[in-house]
């Protein structure tokens, strides 16, 4: 039998990096939560945590949708 080798997308990569991020930018924002950084404007909004929750919301989404899957 000859074996046929599945390519992986790009964007599956893609997800798992903004996943990555989404959890150090939320981690860094959670960490600044209760002492955020003097002199910074709007800094009560925590645009970190809003940021790092959308990452990782938009890196789930394309792991789910380019998930490689076998052909059946």
């Amino acid at each position: 039998m000859i074996e046929k080798r599945q390519i992986i997308p790009v964007w599956f990569f893609v997800g798992l990096l903004l996943q990555v991020y989404g959890v150090l930018i939320l981690a860094s924002g959670l960490a600044h939560w209760s002492h955020p950084p003097g002199g910074v404007e709007l800094s009560n909004l925590h645009a970190p945590v809003w940021w790092g929750a959308l990452l990782i919301v938009l890196g789930v989404i394309y792991c789910a949708k380019y998930y490689p899957r076998g052909e059946t």
